[in-house]
């Protein structure tokens, strides 16, 4: 079974870092990429981040570019995202995604299996 579990959501002040977690299991980890993506309340699912599949390739929205950082462990089956200098407006659910589709890493319908989501906020 196909799982991915996103972890290491909570409360931060603006300004301040956290470091997300997702972890899979059930399908070969280092033949997908892995992307985040966030939905803040009464908002759209918005695409964050991207990393291919060896990790040699990221992708960032202008929205957290030069404060957010994709990675990946393929022998722990793992990525991460590390979101420094953190604002309010960052505060959403934050999700992982397993990419199947060739196209664009921002369109949500690329993606088969979401993680259940862990809740960042940024508040002071």
């Amino acid at each position: 079974e196909v799982q991915l579990q996103a972890s290491g959501g909570g409360l931060v002040q603006p300004g301040g870092s956290l470091k997300l977690s997702c972890a899979a299991s059930g399908f070969t980890f280092d033949d997908y990429a892995i992307a985040w993506f966030r939905q803040a309340p009464g908002k759209e699912r918005e695409a964050i981040s991207c990393i291919s599949s060896s990790g040699e390739s990221t992708y960032y929205a202008d929205s957290v570019k030069g404060r957010f950082t994709i990675s990946r462990d393929n022998a722990k089956n793992t990525v991460y995202l590390q979101m420094n200098s953190l604002k309010p407006e960052d505060t959403a659910i934050y999700y992982c995604a397993r990419k199947v589709g060739s196209s664009t890493y921002t369109v949500p319908s690329e993606y088969d299996y979401w993680g259940q989501g862990t809740l960042v906020t940024v508040s002071s």
